[in-house]
């Protein structure tokens, strides 16, 4: 069996084996060469700002296969554009190579809604930007704190800190336009509930600084016994008040027994 081989020189069976050894590699390169398409290159199509059907159909013409890498959302773009890819555009790879693409999502993600009440009007910009949010339409209303955020308002309504809204969505804010120049009668609060006198304050542009309610489980029908600033001074003359200031009030849940025979303030000399 091994005579064609022990027959002749060993020189000969050397150089031969080498040759065949060769021989295989030279093979078996040109085999992987052909197997993994190596001398196959393309380039790789631009498809930023396309919609994504449109770019997968251009990337599968070309050769390439598409995976959708990751998702984002601006209110920028239009929704299921690609944002970006991966190779980058006009890099030449080889054909059937992946492109991995991050689209924008067609439905914005939920965020959570901050607390801006408090805030300067800069201030709460920052803070709604930053979670994805955006300024809505402004109001004022009388208030000590000028330029101060008073209210966050979604859809024309009250939005408290932490409820769910969509990216992008525009959150209108009431802000304080400093304490009005006109003058009032301090209102008489005593006697009403917290309720009445709370809608009575808001026609004034006042409010309550403090509510002091020991006992008092259900404020919103407990009874004003005690109020600061009161009506009138001791002198039977009116307090005065300007929109945007506020009002102390004590509550009690019986209504107050009220003396009938109040003074009367001096109407000739309010002052």
């Amino acid at each position: 069996m091994f005579k064609f081989i022990t027959h002749r020189p060993l020189w000969l069976n050397i150089v031969t084996g080498i040759a065949l050894a060769i021989g295989l590699f030279c093979l078996i390169v040109l085999s992987l060469n052909w197997f993994t398409n190596h001398s196959a290159s393309k380039t790789v199509p631009y498809v930023l700002g396309k919609s994504y059907e449109d770019a997968e159909k251009l990337l599968t013409k070309a050769g390439f296969e598409v995976v959708i890498q990751d998702s984002v959302y601006t209110d920028t773009t239009k929704p299921l554009t690609v944002l970006k890819q991966v190779p980058d555009a006009d890099e030449v790879v080889k054909v059937n190579r992946t492109v991995y693409l991050t689209i924008n999502r067609a439905v914005p993600p939920m965020v959570e809604m901050p607390n801006i009440v408090g805030y300067s009007y800069r201030s709460a910009e920052m803070v709604l930007m930053n979670a994805g949010l955006k300024p809505g339409d402004t109001t004022f209303k009388p208030d000590f704190a000028k330029n101060s955020i008073l209210e966050q308002r979604f859809n024309g309504q009250l939005i408290a800190a932490g409820t769910q809204v969509r990216m992008g969505s525009r959150i209108d804010m009431v802000l304080g336009d400093g304490v009005g120049n006109q003058q009032i009668v301090v209102p008489n609060l005593l006697g009403k509930t917290y309720e009445e006198a709370r809608v009575l304050l808001e026609a004034y542009g006042i409010s309550f600084a403090s509510v002091m309610a020991s006992g008092v489980s259900d404020t919103a029908n407990a009874f004003i016994y005690k109020q600061t600033p009161e009506r009138m001074r001791e002198d039977h003359r009116y307090n005065y008040i300007r929109p945007g200031q506020t009002i102390d009030i004590w509550l009690q849940t019986d209504r107050p027994a009220l003396d009938s025979l109040l003074p009367m303030p001096d109407e000739s000399n309010p002052e």
